[in-house]
């Protein structure tokens, strides 16, 4: 028996302290309850300014903060204005609609995403998109503000896990937008088995691009490669490559016909 009453304490002592992280943004919607005062139940929305307007008190600044601070400042306000002597008010979040998550572009499950506790990483939100699709690149661009001043970044979320950079897995906050762009591609034409358009791997070399496109035909050669490859200027600029040079977005390879 004490072992249960210990798990049942446990669970809710978790449960309080992953409510507690949350904190209040526009939009949400909570249920305000005053202990024996059944006249001050009110559920209402946070309005775009943080603002509530709770009976007697009038409005009341709850953005920003936890359930548990937004229950103490109206208690203050209750009991300071003399209208509860001893107010024991509980605040429940009962719909999160204000810290929310924009993931776009090539993830399963594109949307809006709430934000349950405040300390949610880039991966954790991707999870909750489904992940990336086949056709998204490692890569995740992430905007949003940080102290009131915006920023950008690019994370390679292969990249945390293969070089173990853990420590690049940031924490997201409401009213991020989380953006995965198409995977690079390289194209093969010419004497290939399958030419077309294929995803650039990591490493890839250009022996392992020919291997995409099931190699040369009977007709064609792997001797007379042509890459043609945007330079820095833009300009197309034609080469010969090596089967170990490694492959770059954008590339396409021309196999040329064999002369024998």
């Amino acid at each position: 028996m004490k072992q249960l009453l210990f798990l049942v304490t446990f669970c809710l002592s978790l449960a309080a302290y992953g409510q507690a992280e949350y904190q209040l943004g526009p939009g949400d919607i909570i249920r305000i309850q005053v202990f024996q005062n059944p006249d001050l139940t009110l559920e209402t929305r946070v309005a775009e300014n943080g603002i509530i307007t709770y009976p007697l008190i009038g409005a009341v600044n709850v953005v920003g903060i936890t359930t548990a601070d937004a229950e103490k400042r109206i208690a203050k306000q209750l009991k300071e204005g003399g209208f509860v002597q001893q107010p024991q008010v509980s605040v429940l979040l009962v719909q999160n609609r204000g810290n929310q998550v924009s993931v776009l572009g090539q993830v399963n499950r594109p949307g809006r995403f709430p934000l349950e506790t405040t300390n949610t990483r880039l991966t954790e939100m991707l999870a909750i998109a489904g992940g990336i699709a086949v056709t998204g690149a490692d890569t995740v661009i992430i905007v949003g503000l940080r102290g009131g001043k915006s920023f950008r970044t690019e994370i390679d979320v292969a990249g945390l896990f293969l070089a173990d950079r853990m420590d690049d897995d940031m924490t997201v906050a409401g009213g991020d937008v989380l953006y995965v762009h198409r995977a690079p591609m390289f194209y093969i034409y010419g004497e290939a088995q399958r030419p077309g358009s294929f995803r650039v791997e990591r490493g890839m070399t250009v022996m392992q691009a020919l291997a995409q496109g099931g190699g040369p035909t009977v007709r064609g050669t792997e001797n007379r490669l042509r890459l043609h490859r945007r330079g820095a200027d833009g300009a197309i600029v034609q080469s010969s490559p090596v089967l170990t040079d490694p492959i770059q977005p954008d590339d396409v390879l021309y196999i040329n016909e064999s002369l024998f």
